[in-house]
């Protein structure tokens, strides 16, 4: 997939561009799970990385492996294997969209409750009075999806 592929992490202090997107998948493994404190890991190769804002900090999870996140608000943003292309963390993107997982690895190291989530009930607005009522009026403080001259704004955030 080929264009100009933009991400970052929450706080804005980390942003990069890929030329070229690869194949996305999930992996399974602990240090994925760890890293992202998630179920697994959600990774894109990205080819022809910059970073445009900031750079990671870098944490060596393996002899082989170093994982690169945001110093300041610690999202995850990428797997350097010592390739010419690193792995993108998926979430980072801008449009997560562009980047559908084609395959899952190690699933050795699978979650056994993974593959049964899709049967967990949905809680729809209108279904709890409390949770309506606590997200009304959220402001998020996150970097927008999109690339910014300058981050946070000037004026702040809104109340």
């Amino acid at each position: 997939m080929a264009g100009d592929f933009t991400g970052g992490c929450q706080c804005g202090a980390v942003r990069f561009r890929a030329k070229r997107l690869g194949r996305a998948s999930i992996c399974h493994c602990r240090m994925c799970q760890k890293a992202y404190g998630g179920f697994f890991g959600p990774l894109v190769t990205g080819f022809g990385v910059t970073w445009t804002r900031g750079e990671p900090s870098w944490f060596q999870s393996s002899n082989k492996v170093r994982r690169g996140f945001c110093g300041q608000c610690g999202t995850p943003l990428a797997y350097d294997f010592g390739s010419s292309v690193l792995e993108l963390s998926i979430g980072a993107l801008d449009d997560p969209e562009l980047a559908t997982p084609a395959i899952q690895v190690n699933a050795a190291s699978k979650l056994s409750f993974f593959d049964s989530l899709p049967a967990l009930p949905v809680r729809q607005v209108g279904d709890n009075a409390n949770a309506d009522e606590f997200l009304v009026g959220i402001v998020s403080h996150q970097h927008p999806d999109h690339d910014t001259e300058h981050w946070p704004p000037a004026g702040g955030f809104a109340p």
